[in-house]
């Protein structure tokens, strides 16, 4: 769903997250200033979020008791989110690779979430149906890997806090060149402002480990579900980089370093 629909949804549909004072002390989330949601600034130089998250945190800690819990019961709706207490919700700002244990979910809720990044854990959840990640204004981008859930079909977005949204068009975040060997790189520890995320693990696009190949970032946009979503590709090789398909119409089309390749077709 685009942010033209947004203006109808009166009531919250998702549970009751909402946060009245975004940034202000007691929020569950934080105010990003990555770029102007409200008009466009082509000129911008925009970034990954460089927050860490802090495994030790209560809110950290009650999350993973959660996906236990739905992993053991099998639910197919997954709201955890309404579970934690505002405080806690502001401590969250990824999801723990256990998701990948929900295997039975149809529908993810991460309404109003102050979340930053989903890890490619997300691609295992593969009975999902619906992803609401709706109102996380926080979270520009989305792993490739979401394209393994070959049943989602509805999505509800604010697609204006997206890298390259076709009302605003904000850039995306330069990547970095391929290194001539991951040998050197921590692929566990790894710098979330050079490389989106923290840890990368396999390749996006075959799944085998980088270990055994190399690393080839690129965005690429790419219809999932009901909306076009800006997805960061951790490629192992040329190969697998020359298998992926080609940009939403109208989206630019990208190479591995993030710079376009050609004008918008708009």
């Amino acid at each position: 769903m685009t942010d033209e629909e947004e203006p109808r949804l009166y009531v919250n549909r998702w549970g009751d997250t909402s946060d009245p004072a975004p940034g202000r002390r007691g929020s569950y989330r934080d105010i990003c200033t990555c770029f102007d949601q409200t008009k466009p600034h082509p000129r911008a130089r925009v970034g990954f979020h460089t927050e860490r998250q802090d495994t030790s945190a209560p809110g950290w800690q009650h999350l993973l008791e959660l996906v236990d819990e739905a992993a053991a019961d099998g639910r197919e709706e997954f709201r955890p989110l309404i579970e934690l207490t505002p405080e806690e919700r502001r401590q969250v700002i990824t999801l723990p690779p256990s998701i990948a244990r929900l295997t039975a979910v149809k529908h993810l809720v991460l309404y109003g979430s102050n979340l930053v990044r989903i890890p490619p854990e997300i691609g295992a959840m593969t009975s999902l149906e619906e992803f609401t990640p709706y109102t996380s204004y926080r979270l520009h981008w989305f792993p490739y890997e979401i394209t393994r859930c070959r049943k989602l079909t509805c999505s509800t977005v604010s697609t204006r806090a997206l890298f390259g949204n076709y009302k605003l068009r904000p850039p995306f975040p330069r990547l970095q060149p391929p290194p001539d060997s991951v040998a050197d790189l921590d692929l566990e520890n790894l710098d979330p402002r050079r490389w989106g995320a923290t840890v990368i693990h396999s390749c996006s696009v075959c799944d085998r480990p980088l270990e055994q190949g190399g690393l080839q970032q690129m965005w690429i946009s790419l219809r999932v579900a009901t909306d076009v979503l800006p997805l960061l590709v951790s490629a192992c090789s040329s190969a697998c980089v020359a298998a992926l398909p080609g940009s939403a119409r109208n989206y630019i089309p990208f190479t591995p370093r993030g710079r376009p390749s050609r004008p918008a077709d708009v």
